[in-house]
């Protein structure tokens, strides 16, 4: 009876990645329009905290953006940095007009939200002018067509554009680390295309104005350690739809957590945003660990069939990343694709773990209950 159950759960998971395959391949969704138009205003807004090291590659691929440079209002905060990020800012705002560059001060920590990243968007929220509003990460890098590929995806009832990031990874820690963000995305996508309440991404995202007025933006949202995931619901309950774009033309590169430890530490971060999902994501979720538990449990009692099945699953989800990568012309390898799943067991584990752990959570050296 238990080697049913064992088998019946197990075939979810098989079936999962056979749906996601067929949704990829039939019932794909690409928003981008002809961008032969007048090109509206937009504001690239930016939060940065002790960003000295990565933030020079950001402003470099910022400069090389395809579009007017007079219809783009670019706007940086530094949130009390305790590096050279105000000096790298404030000498790259200097050269051009339609750089603005703010400090948030002591008095303004928590005026719109404890969370540091929030507040700082806020109040650059309150300085945009332009139609739509673009966010990224100052540890990231976009691609020249990010804006034109980013507003032509918008329509009358998208408030909400995300595109797809992917990590820059050189060691193996890195490479699983970038599977870990194209497993999550691809989620997300088809997610998306089917009309299910999402997130937004918060390194590579683009609001309509008009949808972020009437949601209230970030400095009406509640106190949250996952902001993106707050706005995208504020924007939704404010009856916009949210669309994915997943293409090279929007694609996003950020960095890598240095090490397993900066790893747990934001991923104990997200899971403050999973619990907050509703139902239906949490049982999507929680059975992608379920998987692990089972899978080792018929290991033990039947090691050639749980192989097999554990096998199934890994060639199933590498041919789903594979061809999820593709499509933003990306090539990913098959050795890590394989071996993938023994570092996302590890990585789920410890998360729950280290969530529950009564301690605080640690981000950008600051720490929340």
């Amino acid at each position: 009876m238990i080697i049913w159950l064992f088998i019946g759960a197990l075939a979810l998971i098989q079936i999962q990645f056979v749906v996601l395959l067929i949704r990829m391949r039939f019932f794909w969704k690409n928003h981008a329009k002809d961008t032969d138009f007048d090109l509206p205003l937009v504001s690239v807004l930016v939060a940065a905290r002790n960003e000295e090291v990565d933030l020079p590659d950001l402003l470099c691929s910022l400069e090389k953006l395809d579009y007017p440079s007079d219809r783009i209002q670019f706007l940086f905060a530094d949130d009390q940095s305790s590096d050279s990020t105000p000096e790298i800012l404030g000498n790259w705002c200097g050269k051009q007009p339609n750089r603005t560059f703010l400090t948030i001060a002591p008095l303004q920590t928590g005026l719109y939200n404890q969370n540091g990243k929030a507040n700082a968007l806020a109040i650059l929220g309150e300085k945009a002018i332009g139609e739509y509003y673009f966010f990224t990460d100052a540890d990231c890098e976009v691609n020249p067509n990010w804006i034109r590929e980013g507003v032509s995806c918008f329509g009358e009832t998208i408030g909400l554009v995300i595109g797809i990031t992917k990590v820059k990874a050189k060691s193996l820690l890195e490479k699983f680390q970038e599977i870990d963000w194209w497993l999550t995305l691809g989620f997300v996508k088809v997610a998306t295309d089917l009309g299910v309440q999402t997130t937004g991404l918060g390194n590579n995202m683009a609001i309509s104005k008009e949808a972020y007025g009437r949601s209230g933006g970030f400095k009406n949202l509640p106190f949250c350690l996952t902001e993106d995931l707050e706005i995208s619901r504020a924007i939704q309950q404010s009856g916009f739809k949210i669309a994915h774009q997943v293409s090279p033309r929007m694609l996003a590169i950020t960095k890598p957590e240095i090490n397993f430890s900066a790893l747990l530490e934001q991923r104990k971060r997200w899971m403050s945003g999973v619990m907050t999902l509703p139902y239906y994501w949490k049982f999507i979720l929680s059975f992608q660990f379920i998987y692990f538990v089972v899978i080792t449990g018929l290991i033990l009692l039947y090691p050639s069939l749980g192989i097999i099945l554990a096998l199934m699953k890994s060639l199933l989800q590498s041919v789903f990343l594979i061809a999820l990568a593709r499509k933003v012309g990306v090539k990913l390898g098959w050795v890590s694709l394989l071996v993938f799943d023994f570092y996302n067991f590890s990585t789920i584990l410890l998360t729950i773990l280290y969530y529950f752990w009564p301690s605080k959570t640690k981000w950008k050296s600051r720490e929340y209950p």
